[in-house]
């Protein structure tokens, strides 16, 4: 019989607000590991973060938090913080492993607890690599974003709402945490573990050929909604829906210039502009004269109309829509798709819930968990892990240094 989890057994201790470091935890329970988010008694930063419903129920921290335990704890006091630590350092061959984003000290620094625990594992994010705070909304003026997006003036910038420096953090922890540990049970040894949000941001900066196209000495152009580097951009149909197309691959365009019938007329466009609409940089110089082209074969159909003949010639689009429509019309956000759940998330009610993208051949794909009632799993860890009594865990409790698990 197959286990349940591909990382069944292992132990995480998770200390953490906001984005990244809840991810990587959520990233490594949703695949089985058991992660334990400890939190002050009244919760967290993060705990009333937005979008929240009308009795003030953080939807960010149930969204972040699914698969995982809570423990509440009294963080400033001193025997708070000695029960923390006492569970990041407690036995066992998959324990041993601290994740947070939060400054290095008291229970949460390295080198007291690798006093306790000689091979613990510890991943900490930072935002930048000297420790500084940063977040996605300060990264990305850094690295240049605000001056690529949009259509507007050089001169304007245009932030987004995607986290996406924290949202490739957040799964770098978790594979970090993964390497570390897989070092460990070759070697024995643990490690303190470093990721700044700052380099990550850099890093895929660097990966993608931005970092390599400003040091040539070009300026890269801001694009609005057009494909850079090749043609795709947004149409409005007859019926005023609007759909984005994308030719970026061979495969691709042929399919576009197919279904719409114009592939007569862009050899044309091409020849009197002496480009050749087979390369794909050719089709962004061009992309201008291409839209004029396609624009009328949109205002002529009906997004019925176009999805047919799309759908019918495997061409690369999809249509716009809100969040809302997504989810109440897209079966592919839905119980259709094995990815996602019903789950009844305490204070919330019933939601559609994602686990894990990730689909292994050998082990099932879990159900989803909902996040926990803050504190929820105080009494049963501290009993589980820490061995403590009913007697000292009630003493905890009325002296307010351990939350009390909610009825």
């Amino acid at each position: 019989m197959l286990p349940d989890a591909i990382l069944k057994g292992m132990r995480i201790v998770e200390a953490s607000a906001f984005v990244a470091a809840p991810l990587g935890g959520m990233t490594l329970a949703q695949l089985g590991a058991e992660v334990i988010r400890i939190d002050p008694l009244a919760g967290g930063l993060d705990y009333r973060r937005w979008p929240v419903t009308a009795d003030n129920t953080s939807l960010f921290w149930c969204g972040l938090n699914k698969s995982k335990k809570s423990v509440t704890l009294d963080l400033a006091s001193e025997e708070g913080r000695e029960l923390a630590a006492a569970l990041v350092t407690a036995p066992g061959p998959d324990a041993g492993i601290l994740l947070t984003n939060f400054p290095p000290r008291a229970f949460l620094d390295y080198d007291a607890l690798k006093a306790r625990r000689a091979d613990l594992i510890q991943l900490t994010i930072t935002g930048d690599r000297h420790g500084r705070s940063a977040v996605d909304y300060t990264v990305n003026p850094r690295i240049g974003i605000p001056y690529l997006t949009g259509s507007g003036t050089p001169d304007e910038v245009c932030n987004h709402v995607l986290p996406a420096w924290d949202l490739v953090t957040g799964n770098l922890a978790a594979l970090g945490i993964l390497a570390a540990e897989r070092s460990r049970r070759q070697t024995g040894a643990g490690q303190h573990v470093k990721l700044a949000l700052e380099d990550a941001a850099l890093a895929v900066m660097g990966h993608l050929g931005f970092l390599a196209e400003a040091q040539l000495g070009n300026q890269r152009e801001r694009a609005g909604n057009d494909l850079f580097g090749a043609f795709g951009r947004d149409f409005l149909t007859a019926d005023g829906q609007r759909v984005m197309i994308v030719g970026l691959t061979a495969k691709q365009w042929r399919s576009l210039c197919a279904a719409t019938g114009l592939a007569d007329n862009i050899d044309g466009l091409g020849k009197s502009l002496n480009l050749d609409l087979q390369q794909e940089g050719d089709r962004f110089i061009a992309r201008a004269h291409l839209a004029a082209l396609f624009a009328p074969w949109f205002e002529a159909r009906t997004l019925a109309d176009v999805a047919s003949a799309f759908d019918a010639h495997a061409v690369c689009w999809s249509r716009y829509q809100t969040v809302r429509e997504l989810v109440a019309t897209d079966p592919e956000c839905s119980l259709a798709n094995p990815l996602f759940s019903a789950v009844v998330q305490p204070g919330v009610g019933e939601l559609l819930a994602p686990g894990s993208p990730l689909a292994f051949s050998a082990f099932p794909r879990a159900a989803v968990q909902p996040a926990p009632r803050l504190g929820e799993h105080t009494e049963q860890v501290l009993t589980d892990v820490l061995g403590l009594s009913s007697a000292q865990l009630g003493g905890l409790i009325d002296r307010k240094i351990a939350g009390h698990s909610p009825a």
